[in-house]
């Protein structure tokens, strides 16, 4: 047996769980929350027992020995020695990455190497790394990436139609992102529906939470994904534009007066469901607006649920087909809502026959709401990255590599 953690640092936030392995069994999860502001907050969750504390957390270096001590404090392991392997979330691996690798310093001047790619997060997973090899010295560390498993995809698929030498010298394609967790959602679904068997199978994933992204998967590798260059690409999402006409940028510039980086930031953080609704980023603030008669809200989520159509559509000519449709992630999981939008814009066009009522008020749940005589099998999946993160952790201890 071994315990390993996985950990997923934001610019402020770090993410954490330790599991047991090969069990799967968490031992504990939590949350470091407005890591450098004035007041940050602490949270851990192990057993049937929850403690959240307010204090400063002026860094990562910070929050990492908060999450250790209280490992310790509260009985979770007798020695820090037990841990045998630091996983962490890593967003953007670009062309180096197919698969997980060690975090090493090599490794890690990579990832800052491709800070323009992922201005957001590559600065965090560097500073998380830091912290946990200084918590823990000695213990080894891997990186795991989002945009590992989309690495499958062909040319076709991943170049854009520019001068193909700016694609070569600038590294300039489409990488994708949430790649972990429609590798999850690919596995537990072979292994549910299709016997354990990949080869045949055409499964269309639908990761749709604030952040959005659509995933064709053949044969259980990746032949297609909706993010592209950074998580900006693809489907409306919760402040994310989405696709967008280029010209969109040099026309409102020119409009309003405002720079390239204005007009990004712009599309990044304050457009999406939030930019069209003039309510919220969040679906559940949304929803609530448009049943009660408010018409941008309604409008920004039938836009929403027309845009992860229109993919859906897509990937279903791309897959030659489509065998199993997964709806996962935040809306994906927990908003019926947003997932009858979504399937009557496609249900006519792909056959499929959903139960509707098994869809009212499901949440956080396995479950089939396709009935019988669809041409297209539909479910919802919650996923699991932590997870994954783990199994790689075990991967690499069980194989020596680490």
């Amino acid at each position: 047996m071994y315990k390993v953690m996985a950990v997923n640092c934001g610019s402020s936030s770090l993410k954490y769980k330790l599991y047991e392995m090969p069990e799967e069994k968490v031992l504990c999860s939590g949350n470091v929350e407005r890591i450098g502001l004035a007041q940050g907050i602490f949270g851990i969750k192990y057993g049937e027992e929850k403690v959240s504390l307010e204090l400063p957390i002026p860094d990562h270096k910070v929050g990492a020995k908060l999450v250790l001590d209280a490992l310790t404090k509260y009985g979770i392991v007798k020695s820090l020695d037990e841990i045998k392997c630091v996983g962490h979330r890593v967003v953007q691996g670009g062309k180096y990455f197919s698969s997980s690798a060690e975090f090493d310093q090599h490794n890690a001047d990579l990832i800052e190497s491709m800070t323009p790619l992922d201005p957001l997060h590559a600065p965090a997973h560097i500073t998380g790394w830091k912290a946990f090899c200084e918590a823990l010295p000695g213990v080894p560390s891997i990186a795991v990436f989002d945009t590992a498993f989309h690495q499958t995809m062909e040319p076709e698929d991943y170049l854009f139609p520019i001068p193909y030498e700016m694609s070569e010298k600038y590294d300039c394609r489409r990488y994708g992102a949430h790649g972990t967790s429609h590798n999850y959602l690919a596995d537990t679904a072979i292994k549910h529906y299709f016997g354990g068997k990949a080869e045949g199978t055409r499964i269309l994933s639908c990761h749709i939470g604030s952040g959005s992204s659509l995933c064709a998967i053949k044969d259980g590798k990746c032949v297609a994904t909706s993010m592209g260059l950074t998580p900006l690409g693809g489907v409306m999402m919760g402040t994310r534009s989405g696709d967008l006409d280029p010209s969109v940028m040099d026309y409102l510039c020119n409009c309003t007066g405002k720079s390239v980086d204005e007009m990004y930031d712009i599309f990044n953080k304050k457009s999406g469901l939030l930019g069209v609704s003039g309510v919220s980023s969040d679906t559940r603030d949304v929803e609530a607006a448009a049943k009660e008669g408010n018409e941008r809200a309604l409008l920004s989520a039938k836009l929403f649920a027309r845009r992860v159509a229109d993919y859906i559509g897509q990937y279903y000519v791309r897959l030659g087909g489509c065998d199993l449709m997964i709806f996962s992630a935040g809306i994906g999981e927990n908003s019926d809502y947003f997932r009858e939008l979504i399937l009557k814009d496609v249900e006519e066009a792909l056959g499929l026959k959903i139960d509707y009522k098994k869809n009212i008020g499901l949440r956080g749940k396995e479950e089939v709401l396709s009935l019988e005589g669809s041409k297209v099998k539909v479910i919802v999946l919650p996923t699991d990255e932590e997870v994954m993160i783990a199994r790689d952790c075990l991967r690499r201890i069980e194989n020596g590599r680490i």
